[in-house]
């Protein structure tokens, strides 16, 4: 992330101005997950995760979850709003957190390295690609491509807004998202959601990374 990036977003979090969190797991997520063909056991990427509780619906279908979350007021919140011992432990550029079957690093998703990755074998995006400016969309769904074997699979919940309008989260439309993964991932467009007040509509896809199987 940009260091302008980073600061606006730490202080959302500090402020609390978190309007994209959920109190609710994503009925999308509930809905076409299970479609997916996610390996049993796979450990889900979740990137830019904040405090979201689809990480706990994800560890309860039974795949641990290793979400990265800049904002250490987000993880402290999903640490405190959960149940059970938390460690602690550090690797790299990371403070990583685990509760239950849910490791939260903290640090830039774009430090986040191959090799760190070793175990991923799916992700889930509701508000990470959304929450990237058009500059940074692109170096963050090549260095998604990077840390996922070929045959894993993942759900993208994107926006779409008509007419221009600042972010985050930002309009992704249709043609941006195939523009933007169609090269490393085979992409299928799941359902579009209904518009909402401000204008914003969600849309759900399906991704299966390309590339030779081992």
């Amino acid at each position: 992330m940009q260091q302008s990036e980073e600061n606006e977003w730490l202080a959302r979090w500090r402020e609390g101005r978190i309007g994209f969190h959920r109190d609710a797991v994503h009925p999308a997520l509930v809905r076409f997950w299970p479609s997916l063909g996610a390996a049993p056991g796979a450990k889900v990427l979740v990137p830019l995760c904040g405090k979201s509780l689809d990480m706990r619906w994800l560890a309860e279908q039974g795949h641990p979850v290793l979400g990265i979350e800049l904002a250490t007021d987000a993880i402290e919140q999903f640490l405190a709003e959960g149940s059970g011992e938390v460690s602690r432990y550090h690797q790299g550029d990371f403070d990583i957190c685990r509760q239950g079957s849910v490791e939260l690093w903290g640090g830039d998703f774009f430090h986040f390295h191959i090799q760190q990755a070793a175990e991923i074998g799916a992700f889930y995006d509701r508000a990470a690609l959304i929450a990237l400016p058009p500059a940074t969309r692109q170096r963050y769904a090549f260095h998604l491509a990077q840390l996922l074997p070929p045959g894993s699979v993942g759900l993208l919940i994107s926006l779409t807004r008509g007419g221009e309008g600042a972010g985050p989260p930002y309009s992704v439309p249709a043609e941006e998202v195939r523009e933007l993964f169609e090269p490393n991932f085979e992409l299928t467009h799941l359902a579009d959601g209904e518009p909402e007040d401000n204008g914003f509509y969600e849309s759900a896809w399906a991704l299966k990374r390309r590339g030779p199987m081992a």
